[in-house]
């Protein structure tokens, strides 16, 4: 039978916007031990938006305890709770991601969500004061700090010591924090090195080439671009595994490089590109000819769809999200190469970043370049690279 957590989480801002921090804790119902706790002090932000942090940062460190676990998330935020009820919309583009995000880390079948009194939230609100206290003073929230304190004594299981260990790199400082000066309780992040595949007869054309339409084989050009990223991957000598979307184009440029480094390839369905519909093959051109309304609603709104039934980029965010977590979890601490296509590799640099879906309208990616984000023991990203060509010149 699945374990049940208790989420509680809140934020808070001095000036809205101002000074902001959250706090999180999970619980375990039967006892009311505090099993986890997180707070963080994030800049500058809104109430709402650090209410959100504080949510997610709740949903991590109790995915931390057990993903397969049902989660009953308390919060004195009505509007949080309503949004992730499904009951309110979001309107406002800072909560959006987040929200998203916040889908992300559990099944929405796992979660429920439940508004609770300010004073009965208590321990969550101290976590996110205690948070903006050390910002204040130029410092990150420590567990060894906090007055809301997890469980101690002789008598704690090996459970509770386990989820303390467990808080303790939930609240380690949000990266990008990481590369000036993190505790060293981070630990060795999961790094997915990103390349893109080498180029097709359509890349240089700029044909639309997702995963509804044929599926390419590499040209000649791609072949050797192939070669050079596997050679430029064997000098870091870093890669411990290679994962690739289904799609041959990225197969062909895994082999290549597996093949170099004495690695076998994994296939990741949730790697794979947008299904771009009935523009599978036509220029851009070409279809602002053909569907001029259906591609300036795509243009306009990562939520619309190509023509005739491909996926919009929300619902390949959610994919590729899914995606994440699961290899986040089995290579952890590791080196992964993931082989994969623009828009998937687009998505991770923005889930990392936080930056809105619009992002991915402004970032440019070249076929066979490397990109690379380290996701740490506390959920948090760091993009080490992207977009680097060096190895092609």
């Amino acid at each position: 039978m699945a374990r049940t957590f208790i989420v509680e989480a809140d934020g808070g801002s001095r000036g809205n916007p101002g000074p902001a921090g959250y706090g999180a804790v999970v619980l375990d119902p039967a006892t009311g031990e505090a099993l986890a706790e997180a707070a963080e002090f994030i800049g500058t932000a809104t109430n709402n938006v650090a209410e959100y942090k504080g949510l997610l940062a709740g949903l991590r460190a109790a995915h931390a305890l057990d993903p397969q676990a049902r989660i009953h998330v308390r919060m004195d935020s009505k509007l949080v709770v309503e949004q992730m009820s499904g009951r309110w919309k979001i309107k406002h583009p800072d909560m959006r991601p987040l929200a998203a995000e916040a889908k992300t880390v559990f099944p929405p079948t796992q979660v429920t969500y439940e508004w609770i009194p300010r004073e009965q939230n208590k321990h969550a609100d101290r976590l996110a004061n205690e948070a903006m206290d050390a910002g204040r003073i130029g410092k990150q929230w420590e567990p060894r700090d906090s007055r809301a304190a997890l469980a101690t004594g002789s008598a704690r299981s090996t459970a509770a010591r386990a989820a303390d260990e467990a808080a303790e790199a939930a609240a380690a400082p949000r990266t990008p924090a990481a590369g000036w000066g993190a505790a060293a309780d981070l630990g060795t992040p999961a790094t997915f090195v990103l390349l893109r595949h080498g180029e097709t007869a359509l890349t240089p054309e700029k044909r639309f080439s997702g995963s509804g339409g044929g599926d390419p084989e590499l040209s000649a050009a791609g072949r050797r671009q192939a070669t050079a990223a596997a050679a430029a991957l064997a000098a870091r000598g870093t890669v411990q595994a290679v994962v690739s979307s289904p799609l041959r184009r990225c197969r062909e440029t895994a082999d290549t490089v597996a093949a170099r480094l004495g690695l076998e390839v994994r296939i990741e369905d949730g790697l794979r590109e947008t299904d771009f519909g009935a523009w599978e093959g036509l220029t851009f051109a070409e279809v602002r000819e053909l569907h001029p309304e259906d591609l300036t609603a795509w243009l306009g709104s990562t939520k619309a769809a190509p023509t005739g039934g491909g996926e919009s980029f929300a619902t390949v965010a959610r994919r590729v999200a899914v995606a994440r977590d699961k290899l986040i979890a089995r290579y952890t601490g590791k080196t992964v190469l993931l082989v994969t296509h623009v828009t998937p590799i687009k998505t991770l640099v923005r889930l990392a970043l936080g930056a809105p879906p619009e992002s991915l309208y402004r970032m440019e990616l070249s076929a066979a370049s490397l990109s690379a984000v380290a996701y740490y023991a506390d959920g948090n990203a760091s993009l080490r690279l992207l977009n680097d060509t060096s190895h092609l010149r």
